[in-house]
């Protein structure tokens, strides 16, 4: 008898299963999704970092999207940034296409506050954060706008193409090695990087470091590199490429001839040198916030020529010898006692009542000022 049950079980079992089994044949017949066999010979030639620089969530996006845009006739805006011109020379060969070369792209950092140059106030002792240092405070110094040093772009960038430079504390970006993924760009919380086009192999560019939409004085309060809005680069650039507006400058990368006008201009040393030799600043002899100002020194000729003039003499305070004959205030009997006479003193009620204590000593000046004589 136990013997049937357990045959019956199991046959029950194998029978539904079977019928099951049938049922998913079926369902995925009828729902099928082709898939372009041309995706996954795109999707192997694409480096398979999944940074989502190309725009598209992973290279299996971009494939998709290749395949898509080579059967509407142009790979026209589609570039994937970590395999660069070779890689899209490929994908356009696999799918019959022909794509223009696209020009070069890096990631710089718009902020050329230096530790020496943007002097620290206080001290953050939060999470090394910069969204949360951005979110809870305004940062290590008083600029509201400039790189918070965090490492957030650090972190973000899965190249080790960025690292933080401990004497600047300000991060820099190794050219050769960044793929302008844009992946820094997201994290940053205040737009610091940016990934802009630069020229040819070497990625030369000039950038405007400063973000700082303060009106001039104001940042000149804040940061010795901050820009100030006189539009100096402005005028001495000959392409039209300096832009100024919202109390900071910036330089079109699509106009910029590399000339070096606005660079050498700058009497700030705000707007810095890019390339694959690193970033170069201008030594400039701006005042430090918050440094101790030099005296000035007088020229032989003047010194010669004018006469000295005779030294002031020096105020000295003397005891007037005044006498007083009025009532005194309960704060002025305190002064005038001394500790001795007021080292038990008595509990306030409202019917206390102060002494009508009257002295005819000379008083110091210190007890003249407090008492209104002088």
């Amino acid at each position: 008898m136990d013997s049937q049950v357990i045959l019956i079980a199991v046959v029950a079992l194998a029978v539904l299963g079977f019928v099951l089994a049938l049922l998913l044949y079926l369902v995925s017949k009828r729902f099928a999704v082709k898939e372009d066999p041309r995706i996954g010979l795109v999707a192997e030639v694409l480096p398979g970092a999944n940074c989502g620089g190309c725009g598209f969530p992973g290279c299996g996006g971009m494939a998709a999207a290749c395949v898509k845009a080579a059967d509407a006739g142009s790979l026209e805006g589609l570039n994937c940034p970590v395999g660069g011109a070779s890689c899209m020379q490929e994908v356009a060969g696999i799918l019959g296409m022909e794509v223009a070369a696209a020009a070069p792209k890096l990631a710089v950092v718009r902020c050329n506050g230096t530790c020496e140059r943007r002097p620290r106030v206080v001290s953050y002792d939060g999470m090394k954060s910069c969204r949360i240092a951005n979110s809870t405070c305004m940062g290590e110094t008083l600029c509201s706008y400039g790189c918070l040093g965090c490492g957030d772009c650090v972190a973000a960038c899965q190249f080790d193409a960025i690292h933080i430079n401990p004497e600047t504390g300000l991060p820099e970006v190794d050219a050769a090695k960044c793929t302008a993924c844009g992946a820094c760009s997201k994290a940053c919380p205040r737009g610091v990087m940016e990934v802009r086009t630069v020229s040819g192999e070497n990625k030369d560019a000039y950038v405007v470091a400063c973000v700082n939409m303060d009106k001039g004085a104001d940042a000149m309060k804040i940061c010795a590199s901050s820009c100030i809005a006189c539009k100096k680069c402005q005028n001495a650039c000959g392409s039209d490429a300096v832009i100024v507006a919202n109390n900071v400058a910036y330089i079109n990368p699509e106009k910029c001839v590399l000339c070096g006008a606005c660079y050498e201009a700058c009497p700030r040393g705000t707007i810095v040198s890019v390339s694959v030799k690193g970033i170069e600043r201008r030594q400039t002899n701006n005042a430090i916030p918050g440094a101790a100002k030099p005296a000035a020194k007088a020229s032989s000729a003047s010194a010669s020529a004018a006469p000295m003039a005779p030294a002031k003499p020096v105020k000295e305070w003397k005891p007037i010898d005044l006498k007083y004959d009025a009532p005194l205030m309960p704060s002025q009997q305190i002064l005038l006692a001394g500790p001795k006479d007021i080292s038990n003193p008595v509990a306030a009620t409202k019917d206390v009542k102060f002494e009508d204590k009257r002295t005819d000593a000379p008083l110091p000046p210190s007890q003249l000022i407090l008492l209104g004589l002088k």
